[in-house]
């Protein structure tokens, strides 16, 4: 059984639950789930993806801030960017300097901006079914944001009206391409990646195939939500990720 730790990290304010599995060279998974982005959701996937990368890599996953048993408070001008400071403290907490990073969902735009925000330290990126702007889904996040505020609000005392309305503007009203990663991100993305296309309202197949259309180093992948080819995807992933920079 590959090797399990279980921890809470103290960033400022805010408490953030991780697990670590498995040994090898670090690999960093950012949960789907939009706000709610929590390591539990790994396990409504339809076969064990964490426990497969962990036979190979030391896989290190997060309850994003105020999702699952991670806490923070919430401030006006809480971002894109607060998110990005906690995954790389967190990195740091660890004593881990490099790793690759395989983000779903809303780990899309997370993966790109730990590309971008720390080039020297994050060796290559999987993006599955990366959400992101197609015109017509902008209500849809700002609903998946107020169901999760109306979950929390009461927690978070802290916070004004004004605070969570300018958190929310911060995330879904940027007009990027992956909300928290623009196009012009993506064209600086040195790093190798490789992006499992999305197919529905929050993760479109266009912004899957324009960001494999902008990166430098980009590879799209298609019909990898088949549980029958999961085996496939696991050798697909391994050899991706195991890949020499």
């Amino acid at each position: 059984m590959a090797h399990v730790e279980h921890g809470l990290f103290d960033r400022g304010a805010a408490r953030l639950a991780y697990e670590v599995r498995g040994e090898g060279p670090a690999l960093l998974m950012i949960a789907p789930g939009g706000m709610r982005s929590a390591m539990a959701a790994w396990s409504r996937l339809p076969f064990d993806l964490v426990g497969a990368l962990a036979a190979r890599f030391r896989v290190v996953l997060m309850d994003q801030r105020n999702a699952g048993a991670s806490m923070a408070p919430v401030h006006a001008s809480d971002g894109w960017a607060t998110y990005t400071a906690d995954q790389l403290a967190l990195m740091d907490h660890l004593g881990i300097e490099r790793f690759a990073v395989a983000g779903m969902c809303i780990g899309g735009p997370y993966a790109i901006r730990l590309c971008r925000a720390a080039p020297e330290r994050v060796t290559r990126a999987v993006l599955f079914q990366p959400i992101g702007q197609d015109g017509e889904n902008q209500a849809a996040f700002h609903a998946l944001f107020d169901g999760w505020k109306d979950e929390r609000a009461a927690n978070h005392p802290e916070a004004s009206d004004a605070d969570w309305a300018s958190f929310r503007a911060n995330l879904w009203d940027t007009g990027e391409l992956l909300y928290g990663a623009s196009e012009d991100d993506v064209r600086a993305t040195e790093q190798p990646l490789l992006v499992l296309v999305g197919d529905d309202l929050y993760h479109p197949r266009a912004v899957s195939e324009r960001v494999v259309e902008l990166a430098p180093d980009a590879e799209l992948v298609h019909d990898w939500k088949d549980p029958a080819r999961g085996a496939a995807l696991v050798a697909r992933l391994h050899a991706f990720l195991a890949a020499r920079d």
